[in-house]
């Protein structure tokens, strides 16, 4: 009898704690499965061969002109690309072009280098909390249109994109908006290969510009040949490139409760304007046309409506709100009640007043991480904007934890890249439009020329950290003289001189020569 109660009761004791931990187990792959909730850890990218002899500062390769502008990708082939799994490109958008609503299947992050714009993004199942008024009229009277959240572009800004939201860009400015993006093809919400895909919901964009440059398998490209048929980069394709032109299209109509007539011509068959169209009909950014509006009606001074304030506060970024949010980024308890799906904040602006490192006469160094762009902790991707003056040096580092893509937006200068073996895998003048890869944990080395140096970086962590080899804050500042001195076979009094000559933080001013 005793033997029979002790047997059930440890019967019990293994179901209970059986129990427990499946439960343990279950909430933890939970949040590891939650994308906009509690912050995802770091995951192991898809290993690549990164075993580089030289590297070379690369050029676009591929080239598709639109009506309203072009877009030009590097070669994703490339070995540094390969190493990274990383795609980049370059959108020019002309006055009044419109990059036509897309997504891809990988994160992505983009800089504005130059000119100004609106971006909208659609994420599914958010309200449309936003107004715009078009400038036709029905009856004489102003139409307005409900949609969500518009977002300004001015040079400097830096957004994020999460992998499979559709958004699109529009030029109101008065000159060319050119932006470069990377897009993060070995991030691990990428579930398809490491290739670059585009998916238009619009248009009917040459095949290139959805396949990022890439030509076709060899079976399509064998079975085009055969048939007579050439593949170009300026050429159209002969059916629509956008996702519904791949259904029926009665189908279609049923989905939209339309005719099959207009269902035709959202599939854009004949269309050839390409990925940037010119809009015909006028758009207003919604505040604009309200401040028209008033000033029409009542003959009053600009008054601005409450959710335009705080739609121009989100957007501007006071610096309360930038240190309110900072400080929630280092104190993140992770329960996902910081930001909400609808309201994340997907652009950061960079200008000078918010640079983390200043130094008057060498330039200054801007971080965008999750810190400041929460949105980043769930891209795992971060960016830099450097500024360097004539002459003046980005203190020697190695990347920590990320590859880090640099792309030169102005002026011209120096940078070597040095491997594990001790050689220079790169030592060149590298000028604006260039991009040069350096792996992780390879060290590097900036210097400005003549006319200064800038660069955007974008950079495969949420939170990438870099050691510094020389400088206030390096490596050697941390050794022990006598440690120093053994290492390099150097004096006491030479081991001193290298570890407190250097006072500057991360960006050097220019000095006339070494000292002896």
């Amino acid at each position: 009898m005793a033997y029979t109660s002790l047997l059930s009761f440890s019967v019990c004791l293994l179901v209970l704690f059986h129990g427990c931990f499946a439960q343990i187990d279950l909430v933890t792959n939970h949040h590891q499965d939650q994308p906009w909730g509690q912050p995802q850890q770091p995951q192991p990218r898809h290993q690549s061969q990164c075993q580089f002899q030289n590297l070379n500062a690369l050029q676009p390769k591929h080239r598709f002109r639109s009506e309203a502008g072009e877009t030009e990708f590097w070669d994703q082939n490339e070995d540094q690309f390969q190493c990274a799994g990383v795609a980049f490109l370059r959108h020019k958008i002309q006055r009044k072009g419109l990059l036509l609503p897309s997504f891809t299947s990988a994160p992505m992050l983009f800089y504005v280098e130059q000119g100004e714009g609106i971006h909208g993004a659609v994420f599914p199942g958010c309200p449309e909390t936003y107004q715009s008024q078009s400038q036709q009229n029905i009856q004489d009277r102003p139409q307005r249109d409900q949609h969500q959240k518009l977002r300004r572009l001015k040079e400097g800004d830096v957004v994020a994109l999460p992998a499979g939201v559709a958004h699109w860009i529009f030029n109101n400015g008065r000159s060319q908006l050119v932006l470069v993006a990377l897009v993060d093809v070995g991030n691990d919400a990428n579930q398809l290969d490491e290739n670059f895909r585009k998916f238009f919901l619009a248009g009917n964009p040459q095949g290139g510009v959805v396949r990022g440059g890439q030509s076709r398998d060899r079976n399509q490209r064998q079975s085009r040949t055969q048939r007579g048929e050439r593949e170009e980069e300026e050429s159209q394709e002969s059916g629509g490139n956008n996702v519904l032109s791949g259904f029926r299209d009665n189908l279609l109509a049923q989905a939209f409760g339309i005719d099959t007539r207009l269902a035709r011509k959202l599939q854009n068959e004949r269309d050839n304007r390409g990925a940037i169209v010119r809009m015909e009909h006028g758009f207003e950014w919604p505040e604009e046309g309200q401040r028209r509006q008033g000033r029409e009606e009542e003959g009053e001074e600009e008054r601005e409506p409450k959710w335009q304030r705080r739609q121009e506060s989100q957007e501007e970024g006071s610096e309360e709100e930038e240190r309110e949010e900072r400080g929630r980024g280092r104190r993140r308890s992770g329960n996902g009640l910081e930001e909400t799906f609808c309201s994340m904040r997907l652009k950061h602006r960079t200008p000078a007043s918010s640079a983390d490192v200043f130094n008057p006469r060498g330039g200054r160094i801007t971080t965008v991480n999750s810190f400041n762009l929460p949105i980043l902790q769930y891209l795992q991707l971060s960016a830099e904007r450097g500024v360097l003056y004539n002459n003046a040096i980005y203190a020697p580092h190695w990347n920590m934890n990320a590859h880090s893509i640099v792309y030169i937006t102005r002026g011209n200068g120096r940078i070597q890249i040095v491997s594990e073996n001790g050689e220079a895998i790169f030592d060149e003048q590298v000028e604006r439009g260039q991009v040069i890869t350096v792996p992780q944990n390879h060290a590097v080395v900036k210097k400005a020329g003549r006319r200064g140096f800038e660069w955007i970086a974008f950079k495969t962590n949420a939170n990438a950290k870099i050691s510094q080899i020389a400088g206030r804050v390096s490596i050697m500042r941390g050794l022990p003289v006598d440690v120093l001195a053994n290492s390099f076979g150097i004096s006491r009094e030479e081991a001193m001189r290298l570890k407190h000559n250097r006072q500057e933080v991360s960006v050097f001013s220019p000095r006339q020569g070494s000292q002896q």
